[in-house]
C-alpha cells in the first residue's frame, strides 16, 4: 500500500474518490517570487508597467485568475471545482523581486490549494513573458503554499 493519494491499490494513477467527503469552506494562499534584473526593476518602478503586449501586472493578474479557474484541466488528477473567489495581488519589492499572492476560495468536497498554486505560477510565467524582451535574466525563484483552511487538515507555513 502507498501513502500517495493519487495511486490506487495496484499503484496505478487514480483520481481521489471524494464522493463521501463533506463539503467545507476552503481557502488557500500561494506565493510566487520573480527575481528581475535592475533594468526591469527600474522600468517597472518608473511606472513603465506597459509594454507592447499590455500592462505587465494587470495581464499577470488576469492570467493567474484564468489559470486558477482551469486547474482541473491542467493538472491531470486534480478535480475540477467551481472556483468561487480568486484574487491575485502583485507587489514590486526593493529587492529586485516581484511577489505574487494568489488567494482562492470555494465550498467543495476537495481542493483549493492547487488552484492557488496554479494561479501564482501562471501569473509569474506571464510576468516573465511580458518582461523577457528587456532581459532573459529573470528567475522564478519560488512557488509555495502559504496557508490553507478547510478539509481534513489546515496548514500555515512558518517562515
Amino acid at each position: 500500500m502507498t501513502d500517495f493519494s493519487h495511486l490506487n491499490k495496484k499503484l496505478q494513477p487514480s483520481i481521489v474518490d471524494v464522493s463521501r467527503k463533506q463539503i467545507t469552506r476552503r481557502k488557500a494562499v500561494a506565493k510566487a517570487i520573480v527575481e528581475i534584473p535592475e533594468n526591469i526593476l527600474q522600468k517597472l518602478s518608473e511606472g513603465g508597467f506597459n509594454t507592447p503586449k499590455g500592462s505587465v501586472f494587470q495581464t499577470a493578474i488576469i492570467a493567474g485568475i484564468m489559470a486558477a479557474k482551469k486547474t482541473g484541466e491542467l493538472i491531470p488528477l486534480c478535480h475540477p471545482i467551481g472556483l468561487e473567489n480568486c484574487k491575485v495581488d502583485i507587489e514590486l519589492t526593493d529587492r529586485n523581486e516581484i511577489e505574487i499572492y494568489c488567494t482562492a476560495e470555494v465550498e467543495a468536497k476537495t481542493g483549493i490549494e492547487m488552484e492557488a498554486l496554479t494561479g501564482a505560477s501562471v501569473a509569474a510565467l506571464t510576468i516573465y513573458d511580458m518582461c523577457k524582451a528587456l532581459s532573459h535574466n529573470i528567475t522564478i525563484k519560488e512557488i509555495k503554499l502559504i496557508e490553507k483552511t478547510g478539509g481534513k487538515n489546515d496548514f500555515k507555513r512558518t517562515e
